[in-house]
């Protein structure tokens, strides 16, 4: 194998990382907490709304902007570190 072939390999690995790190908190804010623990969180008052209703109608959508901003930072970072930027 090649070190360039090793090189977009370990690329595509870092990137498969972050992905799975990425579906994982989406899969936390919409599933788990806007629909599993809604009833727990419901108990926790957040600017007049109960939480979990919250997560449901807002929280998941700012969770899902938030990853998207870390998500391009982050590949950012990771094209940077395997000289695969545009710059």
């Amino acid at each position: 194998m090649q070190a360039s072939e090793k090189s977009n390999e370990a690329y595509w690995q870092a990137n498969i990382k972050l992905l799975l790190k990425c579906m994982a908190v989406w899969f936390s804010v919409s599933f788990l907490c806007g629909i599993l623990l809604v009833e727990p969180l419901n108990n926790i008052p957040l600017g007049g709304f109960k939480l979990g209703f919250w997560f449901s109608q807002q929280g998941a959508i700012y969770g899902f902007l938030v990853l998207i901003f870390v998500y391009a930072r982050q590949m950012e970072k990771l094209d940077k570190k395997f000289d695969v930027d545009e710059d």
